[in-house]
């Protein structure tokens, strides 16, 4: 199969997933007690780093070594650390350090099997990535658990957040970032089921709305 205009959309998602990494990892530079901001740039960064995998595919076809990082920054880090900046925003930091190291645990764990699952040649598509390739086919069923846990913190955090500051009529713009950031973080999310069955172009597009719409909401939550 051949690559479609689609297949070029995570080419733009990389290029701006770059400065917006760069932009929270100032921040905590400038701060650096507020760990939430810290987990945010590693999110961003692993969120660049999955689309510069599908760019790659595009650009230069299918790879193996190429694919494996894919599903790891993709599948399995494509929400979870962003999700863990809020785990360190809103709970304590004692049960947030808990929290990451069963997450931190539970990636690696996924990650070797990722990396040591044989893979079945003949479902190979040359510009398409899919998980279906694996031939431990068990492998697909730790994104599901990851992928809970970073929708449930995610965008349940965001939408917590949204509803407390729209009590508050001074953080009325707050209350508006984190719609924007609920939002934007529940599109990979959907196009990560898409994808699933097989539409990985769906999650192209999702993820760059998404990343937009994140962004968006990250620029209006640090106006003073």
């Amino acid at each position: 199969m051949s690559a479609s205009a689609v297949h070029y959309l995570p080419i733009v998602t990389t290029c701006l997933a770059i400065p917006f990494a760069v932009a929270i990892g100032r921040r905590f530079l400038q701060h650096p007690d507020r760990l939430h901001l810290l987990w945010w740039t590693i999110g961003v960064a692993a969120y660049g780093a999955g689309t510069l995998t599908e760019a790659l595919t595009t650009l230069l076809g299918w790879h193996e070594p190429v694919f494996r990082l894919w599903y790891i920054t993709g599948a399995l880090l494509g929400g979870a650390p962003l999700a863990q900046g809020t785990v360190y925003l809103l709970l304590r930091r004692r049960t947030a350090h808990l929290l990451t190291t069963a997450l931190v645990l539970t990636v690696l764990v996924a990650s070797v099997a990722v990396w040591s699952s044989p893979i079945q040649l003949d479902l190979v598509e040359s510009h398409r990535l899919s998980g279906r390739v694996f031939e431990w086919t068990w492998v697909r069923r730790f994104s599901p658990f990851i992928n809970i846990y970073a929708m449930i913190f995610l965008v349940g955090g965001a939408a917590l957040s949204a509803v407390r500051y729209s009590r508050q009529p001074e953080n009325r713009h707050r209350m508006w970032a984190n719609v924007w950031i609920a939002a934007g973080a529940m599109l990979p999310g959907i196009g990560g089921t898409f994808t699933r069955f097989g539409y990985v172009e769906v999650l192209y597009v999702t993820e760059l709305l998404g990343l937009l719409m994140m962004w968006r909401g990250y620029v209006i939550s640090v106006r003073t």
